[in-house]
């Protein structure tokens, strides 16, 4: 495995999520009002936060990267607890869902049954938010040679906090491409749909097949509904000509700007590589070395 492309799937998911975070819930009309169009780590903003400051996607993603580098192999119940813990923590942002479903892990609930409750118990267009999707790429490194394998963890993880199928699946289609970008894939994403085929749900096979053919859709949305969060971020990691653009772009849509920037960055940063993200983003996020240091680790669990 190129080790450049490992690591720019850990350090791209944060520089994305870093980048977002100041103007997360501001509109592409408000972005370019207050900073013409974005490209620098800034401070403050939303949450009131230092500059390269990450936010819940890569600390959560951090989670997940410790755990398989010390179990060496995917821990789902190590997982959860490690979720737990960050949670105690008191983090600044957290999403609904994953708050619901941490409180029930910590009350007693098994790490596959407390997404599932709050599924349950939620309403549709409260149920199938991007809050696993956001998280879950550091799962391809060690498992990009058996995509069945990575299907199955990719899943797990999700149904920790967020157990719709369009949640679900949405984790193995999006690191399903990772997976064929970090083996030079030509046609990633077309890849990842055809190995899912038809269990994956309608709406996220409709939304995400034109992207597969290289069509760009008339209107792409930038709220946390896990469906618009892929299509975007996907749309905007494939399409763009280097790393930067596509974090760039995808931030400066406005909207849920860390999460579908983090997801945007770590597929561009498993297509362009490491190297090719910004040496004055990745000097400002604090935690790029041991990032850098993870991503190794999981291509020795590879």
């Amino acid at each position: 495995m190129d080790s450049d492309r490992a690591r720019g799937v850990l350090l791209g998911l944060a520089c994305g999520d870093a980048l977002g975070r100041p103007v997360e819930f501001s509109s592409a009309t408000q972005i370019e009002a207050k900073h013409g169009q974005l490209t620098e780590m800034v401070g403050y903003g939303a949450w009131n936060q230092p500059a390269g400051t990450i936010t819940d996607d890569t600390e959560q993603a951090l989670c997940i990267v410790r755990s398989i580098a010390e179990q060496q192999g995917f821990d789902p119940a190590d997982i959860a607890e490690r979720f737990v813990a960050w949670y105690d923590s008191g983090p600044f942002d957290i999403g609904r869902m994953t708050m619901r479903s941490l409180s029930r892990l910590k009350h007693g609930d098994e790490w596959d049954e407390a997404g599932q409750h709050v599924w349950e118990q939620s309403r549709e267009g409260q149920n199938a938010g991007n809050g696993s999707v956001m998280r879950c790429p550091p799962l391809t490194i060690p498992y990009a040679n058996d995509w069945e394998q990575l299907v199955e963890v990719s899943r797990q993880s999700s149904r920790i906090t967020h157990a719709d199928p369009r949640c679900t699946y949405g984790c193995a289609i999006l690191n399903l491409t990772v997976a064929g970008l970090l083996d030079d894939a030509d046609t990633p994403l077309q890849d990842a749909l055809d190995y899912v085929g038809t269990d994956a749900p309608d709406e996220l096979l409709t939304a995400l097949r034109p992207l597969a053919r290289h069509e760009s859709p008339d209107t792409l949305e930038t709220s946390g509904y896990v469906v618009h969060s892929l299509q975007t971020a996907l749309h905007d990691g494939l399409f763009a000509e280097s790393a930067d653009e596509a974090i760039v772009t995808a931030v400066n849509r406005g909207g849920d700007t860390d999460t579908i920037g983090a997801i945007a960055g770590a597929v561009a940063g498993a297509r362009f590589g490491a190297t090719q993200l910004p040496d004055r983003w990745l000097s400002a996020i604090d935690e790029s070395d041991e990032l850098e240091a993870l991503a190794g680790e999981l291509v020795e669990v590879a």
